[in-house]
């Protein structure tokens, strides 16, 4: 009789501690799910950058290096640099840089964006072009958007939207027959590492990408901020020294 009270009694004490484990386990989930949004300073730029899984990371670090640092220049209207992707999940670069995105487009309610910036990532050429939520995302935000800068690959995405049509532009130097190939209508060009005509700003990408931030600069702020914020980053600026395209 011992032995069965002795067995009833262990058998109560583990179906307590596990309710009080699962009890643990669902407070952890919800501060897990919890999200937190990046603060937005008023009377600043809103930057949002486009990630997914196989986001490049010198296209999306270096435009967003330069931008992010002109909160530390005075008498200008800085920069709020954010992210925005598909997903609450962190996304995995190409090179294994896991980030979390500060905006999921697909469900949350997002700030005004006046400059979008799309870096390239792996699958810019083939599946991603055939992401309808993600095309008719960045097609949104054109309309509303001052400026819309992309790099290396990136072009191909603003090419599948339309943002194209009618403009003149540029993608990683190899991939430009591809590009010319697959939208046969569009003025593609060689021998220039970033080409801007009207709101768009499409570079070559890579360390390229840049000198395409800092162009971006100097046409919103003028040269004396844009070499303040290359020096910052240890950078040598002279736009005039950048094979460039200029459409009046």
């Amino acid at each position: 009789m011992n032995k069965v009270f002795l067995l009833l009694s262990v058998i109560l004490i583990i179906s307590c501690q596990s309710k009080k484990a699962e009890k643990k386990t669902e407070n952890i989930k919800e501060v897990q799910v919890k999200k937190v949004f990046p603060k937005l300073e008023k009377d600043r730029y809103n930057v949002a950058f486009l990630i997914m899984d196989g986001t490049f990371n010198t296209e999306l670090t270096a435009p967003f290096d330069v931008f992010q640092h002109t909160i530390f220049r005075e008498n200008i209207k800085a920069m709020n640099v954010f992210t925005v992707a598909n997903t609450d999940k962190p996304i995995t670069t190409f090179e294994g840089m896991r980030i979390l995105p500060d905006f999921n487009y697909l469900k949350d309610s997002l700030p005004r964006i006046d400059i979008f910036v799309v870096p390239s990532a792996e699958h810019h050429l083939d599946t991603d072009l055939e992401d309808v939520e993600m095309i008719s995302f960045v097609k949104r935000v054109d309309k509303e958007a001052t400026y819309i800068t992309s790099h290396c690959d990136g072009a191909f995405v603003l090419a599948k939207a339309g943002l194209l049509n009618d403009k003149v532009s540029t993608t990683f130097p190899s991939d430009i027959d591809k590009m010319r190939a697959t939208f046969p209508g569009l003025d593609i060009r060689k021998e220039v590492l970033f080409v801007h005509d009207g709101k768009y700003i499409t570079s070559a990408g890579g360390a390229k990408s840049f000198e395409a931030a800092l162009y971006l600069c100097e046409f919103l702020y003028g040269k004396e901020v844009a070499k303040s914020l290359a020096g910052g980053l240890v950078i040598d600026w002279n736009v005039d020294e950048v094979p460039h395209l200029i459409v009046e």
